[in-house]
């Protein structure tokens, strides 16, 4: 049994993992978050780093530390119908219902949208999501080689090609970050704005859903033990932070910069567009287009990876693998029908509900040599962190819900009642209030126990 893997291949598991959570709204997010913070890009990025980089590794050696073999595993202390019910809905969230779907949107609203007529955006998107669907199936339809797939083709290729856009926005800028004045809640706010910017990338989601994949990579490398496992993960996973960070901090730069060459836009699709033209005019198009179609492919590839696989362990006698990848790329495709605009607005509650809760997760298995995965505490971190959880996701609503009676009431409770709602962390203080309810409880019983 190995005890350490070669540096080589700590470079293909850290490509492998950056492979995965690099796709769709990684690139238009943190371009429009540059542009809205202007002078407050730098405090805005760093609040984006944190959860739209930090948490997604944290949870990766979460699992490993925790010796978790899936996120139903990882949550069973709770409860295992909690466990259940947490998984389903966390994975069709990165699945089917938004993620998935949004990576084909992305990809022909940035690559594809620039070369075709308005009249025709409807058959445009439902050919290219046809097609992009069929090409990413392909792939998924044999997970054994997902680590070549995208640790040695796709995101070397990836790399190469937004570099060449992302050196040109450095060697000839656009304009200067303090020139521009931050917009909306970035010119009060922008570290907590940028905090919340980093739950669209989804990666702390799907960090929980990709340990499976990463785990079973690096055992077939021949590391076998739970504590080294966690170690080569960390090891590797500092591939994937320094080149996530370094890119997010380009694209923000992107942003924060090209006001000085182009307009403001709705969102980071049509900012890269619009740089892409400025320097490179139509071979820049081209080259986005690229750009894009490789980081979302990959992406979409990882994820009914992971959702084909979990769904089939969880339920394995109802369908196969196969079945599930053919089921999740069908549903995706529908979806992905709908438009990108109405994809974002949907998945936005329910990021801001889901994401206390896989946080804190995180949280207590990274606590696990300390706690032991103690059920008390688990239990009501979980229970009081989901309850003011539920205020966020109604604060998030579209606008013909937030509007109504009963939901008006629930936001205004909340913003009299939970510290840091304002900012989108009311949920902090009751997980703390949580943790020790359900630690205060566990040393009790645990002295009763020894009298």
């Amino acid at each position: 049994m190995k005890e350490k893997l070669r540096f080589n291949q700590n470079l293909l598991i850290g490509s492998l993992l950056f492979g995965l959570f690099f796709g769709a709204g990684n690139l238009i997010f943190p371009v429009q978050m540059g542009q809205e913070a202007g002078n407050h890009t730098l405090t805005a990025t760093i609040g984006f780093l944190i959860t739209g980089v930090g948490l997604p590794i944290l949870g990766i050696v979460a699992s490993a530390l925790s010796k978790s073999e899936s996120l139903l595993d990882m949550a069973g202390p709770i409860s295992s119908r909690y466990s259940k019910i947490f998984t389903c809905l966390l994975y069709l969230t990165i699945g089917p219902l938004f993620a998935i779907p949004r990576t084909a949107t992305v990809a022909f609203e940035v690559g594809i949208h620039p070369f075709i007529s308005s009249g025709d955006l409807k058959l445009g998107l439902f050919i290219f999501s046809l097609i992009f669907f069929v090409f990413t199936i392909y792939f998924s339809l044999r997970p054994g080689q997902i680590l070549d797939w995208i640790g040695k083709y796709l995101t070397p290729i990836f790399l190469v090609l937004l570099s060449v856009l992302l050196i040109a926005t450095f060697v000839k800028p656009m304009g200067q970050v303090s020139q521009y004045a931050a917009q909306g809640k970035y010119v009060t706010q922008p570290l907590f704005t940028g905090l919340l910017d980093g739950y669209n990338t989804m990666d702390a989601l799907a960090s929980l859903a990709f340990a499976i994949i990463i785990i079973s990579n690096i055992r077939k490398l021949g590391i076998k033990n739970p504590n080294l496992i966690a170690v080569e993960t960390c090891k590797s996973g500092l591939v994937s932070v320094v080149g996530m960070a370094v890119i997010y901090g380009s694209l923000a730069y992107m942003g924060a910069t090209s006001l000085g060459s182009i307009k403001r836009a709705d969102n980071g699709g049509s900012i890269l567009s619009m740089v892409s033209n400025h320097y490179f005019g139509f071979v820049g198009k081209v080259l986005l287009a690229a750009i894009v179609a490789i980081a979302c492919v990959k992406t979409a590839i990882g994820l009914i990876t992971s959702c084909s696989e979990m769904f089939s362990e969880m339920f394995p006698k109802s369908i196969p693998y196969k079945k599930y990848a053919v089921l999740f790329t069908v549903c995706s495709f529908a979806i992905a029908n709908f438009g990108l605009n109405s994809i974002i607005k949907l998945s936005l509650p329910v990021l801001m509900f889901l994401y206390p809760l896989a946080i804190t997760l995180i949280v207590l298995s990274l606590l696990t040599p300390f706690i032991h995965k103690q059920n008390d505490i688990y239990r009501w971190t979980t229970v009081l962190t989901g309850i003011a959880a539920f205020f966020d996701f109604c604060k998030a609503l579209p606008d013909p819900f937030v509007k109504s009676y009963i939901v008006t009431q629930l936001v205004n409770f909340a913003h009299l009642y939970l510290p840091g709602f304002d900012y989108g962390f009311g949920w902090l203080l009751p997980a703390f209030c949580g943790f020790f309810i359900g630690l205060i409880i566990w040393i009790i019983r645990g002295k009763k126990a020894s009298n």
